[in-house]
């Protein structure tokens, strides 16, 4: 418990990154109880104090805020997952509400709200890249690229290392890759250091027996069931081998049983393997470049008749959520994915996850889910089924040439739209270069549909109308026939939201209020309990 020296002391003090001051005499708000304390585990702890002014020379004032203070104190950890203690100071000018914020863990900001938030001033803002850089720098040493005492050349497969030469050299176009022996091909691609080989070669390259003997959780087990509620699988393969021995097989097991989809969509056929091999092979690819390799568990890939779930241990990556898997990258294994990259699998960019949203969308099937993941696993599900055939043939009317220099926000965008539902803040920009391009179009106050000439070309005309909505006229017309036939009673807002369901109630409102100019229709009662009726023309009759 806090004295009355420290509080002293600590009111005399500047306010710095450990300490906050508000005066919250009657009450603050949890929210941003919550995003402060997150600023302060971000610079290394602190303690938020209410009740006292905030310029110097401080004085205590009081609070009242939060009354119920163990009830906050759960709130805080439940948000922040971060041990926050709180204590309500009884001074003699008043209660003083004092939490005291851990610093975060090494490698690892807190994030709050979609953010990772820090002080400027006595103003909160998100962290600059630079920062954040840093803190996931914090972390342990990529287990990938520790040596493994043990391990010796005979413990990888031979074929494999060719097969990882010859695509790095196909990749690279260096021919003088050819000429290198294994233990200079290991040594140039960091795999072996200073004579030892690392943890992973081993991931890459290693027998069974190796793997088995020195990193046995090195392995991807595929399972199959026939059915979605089927408990027992119909087959399951164990691969514990060096992940370039194992990832054409891995494939082969998938698609054995990948089911072909055949659509016809007027005079227009087409078919679709039910799990695109782009999409999987990615998706094997991340489980294992980012796996944890210090835990126990194995790979896991589940194979259902329309759903593939790849399962692999650890959570996400320091900094990584389901929100900014697209925007953020941070290789849990970062010697495994400078190999991939050197060999073509993947881009040191970080793109593929960006590729299997695209090619989802592409084929108009559910984006790649995260939901399942937690703390300890990340649970990808792949869901084969295609969703919209019209909408893979408004894609072939838009054309290759433009779809190639379209971003994975302006396919999402695509998709929002053609699923009919409203547009993330996050990718409203990019709404007005698909309009320049004609493939969107404005269908009311922020607000945007697929474009009337690409139905059109489709011969939905029928859908385009029934997307776009009825016009203000239509819909005024609906609201008038509908306060008519209820002229007795009237008709409240919430009534008259009901007539226009899609219609936002600001706009009803706007629209009630063009019928009011027009003469057609008055309110009565009070503002808060207005009824809405025809209004009466000059002979004092209904206005119909």
């Amino acid at each position: 418990m806090t004295k009355l020296e420290q509080l002293n002391d600590w009111m005399a003090a500047p306010e710095d990154g450990h300490l906050e001051f508000k005066e919250a005499k009657n009450r603050y708000d949890f929210e941003e109880l919550v995003k402060y304390c997150a600023a302060l585990a971000n610079e290394g702890g602190g303690r938020i104090i209410l009740g006292v002014t905030d310029a110097r020379p401080r004085r205590v004032v009081g609070s009242q805020a939060f009354s119920e203070l163990d009830r906050a104190i759960h709130g805080l950890v439940e948000r922040l997952h971060l041990r926050i203690d709180g204590e309500a100071f009884q001074h003699p000018h008043g209660r003083v509400v004092i939490f005291h914020v851990p610093a975060r863990p090494v490698g690892m900001p807190i994030e709050c709200g979609g953010a990772y938030w820090m002080r400027a001033g006595s103003s909160l803002v998100p962290m600059t890249p630079d920062r954040l850089k840093a803190i996931f720098a914090e972390g342990s040493p990529d287990f990938s690229s520790e040596p493994c005492a043990k391990a010796v050349l005979a413990d990888l497969d031979p074929a494999a290392v060719e097969d990882f030469r010859t695509r790095w050299r196909k990749k690279s176009g260096n021919d003088g890759l050819a000429k290198l022996t294994h233990e200079q091909l290991l040594a140039d691609a960091e795999l072996m250091v200073d004579g030892q080989l690392n943890y992973a070669a081993l991931i890459l390259f290693g027998t069974r027996a190796a793997l088995g003997k020195h990193l046995a959780q090195s392995e991807i087990i595929f399972e199959y069931r026939s059915t979605e509620g089927s408990v027992p699988f119909q087959q399951r393969l164990e691969y514990r081998q060096g992940f370039f021995s194992i990832y054409e097989a891995v494939w082969g097991a998938i698609n054995l049983r990948n089911e072909v989809q055949s659509f016809q969509e007027g005079l227009f056929r087409f078919e679709f393997p039910t799990f695109s091999e782009g999409v999987v092979r990615e998706s094997i690819l991340n489980a294992v470049g980012h796996r944890d390799y210090r835990l126990s568990g194995s790979t896991f890939v589940k194979q259902f008749p329309r759903r593939l779930e790849v399962i692999s241990p650890g959570g996400f990556p320091p900094g990584i959520t389901v929100e900014n898997i697209l925007d953020q990258q941070s290789p849990r294994n970062r010697r495994l994915a400078e190999a991939f990259a050197r060999c073509g699998l993947i881009e040191r960019s970080g793109q593929g996850m960006n590729r299997m949203y695209e090619e989802s969308i592409r084929q108009s099937k559910p984006l790649p889910d995260f939901a399942g993941s937690d703390a300890h696993n990340v649970r990808l599900v792949l869901r084969g089924e295609v969703q919209n055939p019209a909408f893979i043939r408004f894609l072939e009317k838009v054309g290759d040439e433009k779809l190639a220099n379209f971003s994975t926000q302006d396919f999402l965008v695509l998709d929002y739209l053609q699923r009919e539902q409203p547009l993330p803040e996050g990718l409203r920009s990019r709404v007005l270069h698909l309009d320049r391009l004609g493939i969107v179009e404005k269908a009311g106050r922020g607000r945007h549909i697929l474009s009337r000439t690409l139905y059109a070309h489709l011969g939905q005309k029928g859908t385009y109308t029934r997307v776009r909505g009825l016009g203000d006229a239509e819909n005024m017309a609906l609201l008038f026939k509908h306060i008519s036939d209820n002229r007795e009673q009237g008709s409240p807002l919430a009534d008259l939201t009901q007539v226009l369901p899609s219609v936002s109630e600001r706009r009803v409102k706007y629209l009630l209020k063009r019928l009011k100019e027009d003469g057609k229709i008055e309110p009565k009662g009070g503002r808060r309990w207005a009824r809405w009726v025809p209004a009466k023309d000059k002979t004092g009759g209904p206005n119909v």
